[in-house]
């Protein structure tokens, strides 16, 4: 496994220290393997939706948790009464776990299962906090606190 040193970044990044600790848990989380398959797929700008083929799971076999960005999808098979005799076993009916790490402000609104695929359907909404916002230059001789305007909007842009 290779490591990435990003100390170059650091001189021109301000606040983006949690970067290499996310770049090696997104390395950790990809080192699960490959079960069960899956797709992640942009919708729109701001929506995505998550693949998984998890033929042969029932909705009460599957759980789906969020906590702290980190998606869970979990499959827990029950065990089938009575022992069955193969002659050649190609579907996987084992448990499973995959992860996700989900970026600030996206939020999973909803789930299906249908026809053997699981569907998460995911929205990234930004806080108000979070979009632009036009900041006041205040002259030399002011000391007064610097005067923050209103989310940048046309209408707010045509004013200025």
């Amino acid at each position: 496994m290779q490591t990435i040193d990003l100390t170059p970044l650091y001189r021109t990044l301000v606040g983006f220290d949690r970067i290499s600790s996310l770049i090696d848990q997104a390395q950790r989380l990809d080192a699960t393997g490959g079960y069960p398959p899956y797709n992640i797929e942009q919708v729109r700008e701001d929506a995505f939706r998550i693949e998984l083929a998890v033929a042969g799971f029932s909705e009460d076999e599957l759980t789906i948790e969020l906590k702290d960005n980190l998606l869970t999808v979990q499959g827990k098979r029950t065990q089938t009464e009575g022992e069955r005799r193969y002659l050649h076993r190609g579907i996987a009916e084992r448990s499973f776990e995959r992860r996700f790490q989900l970026a600030d402000h996206v939020l999973v609104t909803g789930a299906a299962l249908s026809n053997g695929l699981l569907r998460i359907e995911l929205v990234r909404q930004l806080p108000e906090s979070a979009k632009p916002r036009r900041i006041a230059i205040n002259g030399e001789a002011s000391a007064k606190a610097p005067v923050i305007d209103a989310p940048v909007s046309p209408a707010n842009d045509q004013a200025a």
